[in-house]
């Protein structure tokens, strides 16, 4: 594989729009993610002298926004002291609904409460993910439940990944305004 090389000069050109839509995707908020984007230049600008050319400058410049993701998550979780909403899908799934986790009752507040209504909520989400199209709560169990990878999702399913990412943000859509209705 021949090495590759920075050019930092082309970085907003090329790819702002593709990183904006990939933390759009993930965070829910186009201004979040254009300041994900910055510090991911930032960021990669910072430590451009580490990079070895052993991927192409895109998939670096994802590799450090993934990382600016989890940070931010980790930032607003770690403030706002919230718990994991764990929801139970199917017998074989036991992940979470990260993008929910905002939302979910604080289990060490002052009222007992926490563990009664992060089950109601869990029940509340399963509800409303039946009344999505089939197609879109399959992608969405998929990519956020069970936590596949976007190009096994596409070639499962024969779709495209920009297809992927627009089911998805409906299905996020959708659930929030069906939460919004029958459970905030």
């Amino acid at each position: 594989m021949a090495a590759h090389k920075l050019h930092p000069e082309n970085w907003v050109d090329q790819y702002a729009d593709y990183l904006f839509n990939y933390a759009v995707a993930r965070v829910n908020d186009a201004e979040i993610a254009k300041d994900l984007v910055q510090e991911t230049f930032f960021a990669g600008l910072k430590s451009a002298k580490n990079y070895k050319g052993d991927a192409a400058e895109r998939t670096w410049l994802i590799a450090i926004l993934k990382r600016k993701v989890i940070d931010h998550y980790r930032k607003i979780n770690s403030k706002k002291g919230k718990a994991e909403v764990k929801v139970n899908y199917s017998a074989q799934s036991d992940s979470e609904g990260d993008w929910l986790e905002e939302r979910v009752a604080d289990p060490f507040g002052q009222g007992g409460d926490g563990a009664i209504e992060n089950e109601e909520l869990g029940l509340a989400i399963q509800e409303c993910i039946t009344k999505l199209p089939k197609k879109q709560a399959l992608v969405f169990k998929m990519k956020t439940v069970q936590g596949m990878e976007t190009e096994d999702i596409c070639n499962e399913l024969g779709i495209n990944p920009s297809n992927l990412w627009v089911m998805i943000h409906r299905a996020r859509t959708a659930l929030m305004g069906c939460l919004n209705e029958n459970w905030f």
